[in-house]
């Protein structure tokens, strides 16, 4: 692989950068993967052997070869998210700069595929998370992701960062992964490199800026920003943090890295602003840039309004109430709504805040879509075999790893069990649905999701 002279110009200079050795990695043809374990489901059966642990994020590994994931139902069940170890990083950032998770409101402002979405839900547990994606197709990928990870706690909106000024200071933690050049995915991606330019750096500089300014009047006074990019260009990074810093208002936060040799801490050329830099020559994994910073003061800006149109969220008659409770066993940390005609459920504390959401914002997931109400029938959503919501009303049928696959692909499968609704299980955990009548199995898993591959 050879790497762009221009690109490497760019980094001539740049604290950390050795070509040599950067060169070096890239030619060496050497891949690291790693993944997250869900720690709500089953968090200690061992999914792969010959495993090593992220130092910096808990639940992270390593592993030692890549495996073919699409052909793991544990990976379909949501077990595990596949992520690259140097954006695991952003749990280090919380624990350090944020701490205490519980009851806040964060947004995930950039946040296809949903790497970073399932991070925050298992950091935030006890909090709210908006997962946020402007690009309607990449939105789809997001539901999806945030689906398989099953919580209850997380809203998927599909809007551009300005709609979030009609929600003033609405968020405790704000994360901003923004588009970038890409440069940090070169080794991974070497096709990545086709697309690198000067123009893309300046121009995705300015659109860092104008999604920062358009999204930073939601984020609380003493909030926390976490700014990141999978650019080496300091004009993509350092840069950023001084226009952050300078123009505004925003506090720099120090994060120690003591403990984990080969990151890189630089500062940013005029506010001297800590960043944080990873290079894969020097870390097991693929290069990142991460800052933190608290906002401690408001920047006076002209705020825009934003109205969505979607369908209202609906509170559930007294019938439809006896009728979820037969399936969804009620308890005071549950709220359930309709919304145009799925039930959905929540963790009752923030149900005000959903509400305040759906009111400004294109929600495309809020929280568990549990299912439809047919008269005296009960159709269970695929979300909802998907979740950490109790289950244990349905009848359950344990396949084996043939037949989930057989399943997942909605081939025709052999199974026995109890007629009428049953979750597909893998290894204790849910797959999806499936109706057994007399004579034949009904597939319900999703056919958008389907696995396609042999």
């Amino acid at each position: 692989m050879s790497l762009p002279a221009p690109f490497l110009q760019t980094l001539e200079g740049v604290v950390g950068f050795n070509k040599a050795a950067f060169e070096a990695v890239h030619t060496s043809g050497e891949t690291v993967t790693a993944i997250r374990v869900n720690p709500n489901k089953n968090p200690d059966q061992i999914l792969f052997e010959h495993t090593s642990p992220v130092p910096w994020c808990t639940h992270g590994h390593y592993l030692e070869a890549r495996p073919s994931f699409t052909l793991d139902p544990n990976f379909h069940a949501g077990a595990y998210y596949v992520q690259d170890a140097s954006s695991m990083f952003l749990w280090q950032a919380l624990k350090q700069v944020v701490g205490d998770s519980h009851g806040l409101k964060v947004l995930d402002l950039c946040a296809a595929p949903g790497g970073k979405s399932t991070l925050l839900s298992s950091y935030f547990e006890n909090g709210l998370v908006v997962s946020n994606e402007v690009i309607k197709q990449r939105a789809a990928v997001l539901v999806e992701n945030t689906s398989k990870w099953g919580a209850h706690n997380m809203v998927v909106t599909n809007n551009d960062p300005s709609h979030f000024q009609s929600l003033p200071q609405f968020f405790d933690v704000m994360v901003v992964d923004a588009p970038c050049s890409g440069s940090g995915l070169f080794r991974k991606d070497p096709t990545a490199m086709e697309g690198w330019s000067l123009d893309l750096v300046a121009l995705c500089a300015q659109r860092q800026q104008r999604i920062l300014a358009d999204a930073l009047p939601a984020l609380a006074l003493g909030g926390t920003l976490i700014y990141a990019t999978c650019s080496y260009d300091p004009n993509e990074d350092e840069h950023i943090a001084d226009w952050l810093v300078n123009e505004m208002g925003l506090t720099p936060q120090a994060i120690d890295i003591n403990n984990y040799p080969g990151i890189v801490e630089t500062a940013a050329p005029i506010s001297k602003a800590p960043g944080y830099r990873f290079y894969p020559d020097q870390i097991k994994g693929e290069g990142f840039f991460i800052a933190a910073f608290k906002k401690e003061k408001e920047v006076g800006v002209a705020l825009t309004s934003f109205k969505s149109k979607e369908a209202v969220l609906e509170k559930l008659t007294k019938k439809m109430q006896e009728q979820v409770a037969e399936v969804l066993p009620t308890n005071d940390t549950i709220a359930t709504f309709l919304q145009s005609g799925m039930i959905k459920a929540i963790p009752s504390v923030f149900e005000s805040s959903i509400l305040q959401l759906a009111s400004q914002l294109y929600i495309k997931k809020a929280g568990v879509s549990i299912g439809e109400l047919k008269g005296k029938d009960f159709i269970p959503a695929h979300e909802y075999a998907l979740s950490y919501l109790p289950l244990d009303i349905f009848n359950r049928v344990d396949l084996d790893k043939e037949q989930a696959l057989s399943y997942l692909r909605r081939a025709e499968f052999n199974c026995s069990g109890e007629k009428g609704w049953n979750l597909m299980r893998y290894n204790g955990l849910g797959l999806g649905w499936a109706k057994i009548l007399p004579n034949r199995t009904n597939n319900y898993y999703p056919q958008e999701w389907r696995i396609l591959k042999a």
